[in-house]
């Protein structure tokens, strides 16, 4: 007699439906492969745009303070591995930061110094050189005119037909003489403040870091914030005194050059070099035109003075493209895309010195974002 096999039970559809849905309690897990992302959520994204944004406006309203804060800790990055050469030396710190301070306000102060005479010498050369430069420029004279009347011919159709009767404000202007004053008295207040915060960070030391650690709750959150501040002072120093050197490389090479091209005060052009080399990609341009009006004032025949700014662009290709890249590779690379945008934005906000703190806050901000879990994403976008 032959068994009969029971027949499988029907399985319910919901039943089949719930089989292929996946356990709520079960934990997954993405792939080894797969990339930082950006938080998901879209109000948290939301919310951190708009707290990007109230910094910026606060910053830009506030530059005055801001700009010497921010001045004063990247020079605190550069000056505190010096304090504390001079702290083993069994000097006092207040006095090892009061010497780092004055030797840089000694060497500013000498560089200015050195370099007035010939500055003032060329200043003096300017209204003899302009007829040379009109002569060079003779060709452009016709294409330049036509772009005026374009421009005011834009201009006319732009304002629309003059009113009769219209009012006219009259400004009341203080003068070239108020407008150097009120100027210098805003770089002095903005020296003074940097100088100070400068002064009291030096003094300070790791205060502030250590007082981040104890707050932290976790032994994981603290770790991770020591090895921050450690890699940005360790890499933003190493930047600046690598791009310091390499300016001062770059400073004697031009200097050199146009020594031997035939160019008067060859110290002034070694310091313009030098100076115009800490603005990344922008200062170079500029400081290739600077050469070529100055060719053009100097020399008679136009491929002469064409010589220059051949000399300058070389001397910067072979350094910008070969020697600082090949130097700073190990510590970090940054998008060239993001440098330059980055030099345009922090030129509007603050200037000439936003120009100079552009590249060190950028890399500063890509150290954090590739120690950080949820930027991580954004330090990947920021890599060159």
């Amino acid at each position: 007699m032959v068994p009969v096999q029971n027949p499988e039970p029907d399985i319910p559809l919901s039943a089949a439906h719930d089989a292929d849905q996946p356990d709520p309690n079960t934990v997954l897990t993405e792939p080894s492969g797969a990339t930082e992302r950006l938080p998901s959520r879209a109000l948290t994204i939301f919310l951190g745009g708009l707290f990007v944004l109230a910094v910026l406006a606060a910053t830009y309203a506030a530059s005055s303070i801001v700009l010497p804060v921010v001045l004063a800790l990247v020079l605190k990055l550069l000056l505190q591995p010096a304090v504390r050469v001079l702290e083993r030396l069994y000097i006092p710190t207040p006095v090892a930061a009061l010497l780092a301070i004055v030797l840089i306000i000694g060497t500013l102060v000498g560089f200015v110094a050195v370099l007035s005479g010939p500055a003032e010498t060329w200043a003096q050369k300017l209204p003899e050189g302009i007829p040379r430069l009109e002569t060079h420029l003779m060709v452009l004279s016709g294409p330049i005119k036509m772009l005026q009347s374009a421009l005011q011919q834009a201009e006319q159709v732009a304002n629309g037909p003059e009113q009769k009767g219209a009012t006219v404000a009259i400004r009341k202007d203080l003068g070239l003489t108020g407008a150097l004053f009120s100027g210098t008295r805003a770089v002095l207040d903005g020296l003074f403040t940097t100088v100070l915060v400068l002064y009291f960070l030096l003094v300070s030391g790791d205060t502030f870091l250590r007082r981040l650690v104890e707050v932290l709750p976790k032994f994981s959150d603290k770790r991770q914030a020591v090895e921050i501040s450690q890699q940005i002072e360790g890499d933003v120093s190493a930047y600046l005194v690598t791009i310091t050197v390499m300016n001062a490389v770059v400073g004697v090479a031009t200097a050199s050059a146009m020594y031997f091209c035939g160019l008067g005060d060859p110290l002034l052009w070694g310091a313009t070099a030098f100076l115009l080399n800490y603005v990344p990609i922008l200062g170079p341009l500029f400081g290739t035109v600077i050469f070529l009006l100055v060719g053009l004032l100097s020399f008679d025949g136009l491929w002469w003075a064409l010589l220059p700014p051949a000399l300058y662009f070389g001397i910067h290709l072979v350094e910008g493209e070969t020697l600082t890249p090949m130097l700073l590779a190990r510590r970090f690379t940054l998008n060239p895309v993001l440098v330059i945008l980055s030099l345009i934005f922090w030129f509007w906000m603050w200037g000439a010195p936003g120009a100079i703190l552009a590249v060190p806050m950028l890399a500063i901000l890509k150290i954090i974002c590739d120690r950080l879990g949820p930027l991580k994403a954004l330090g990947h976008f920021l890599e060159g």
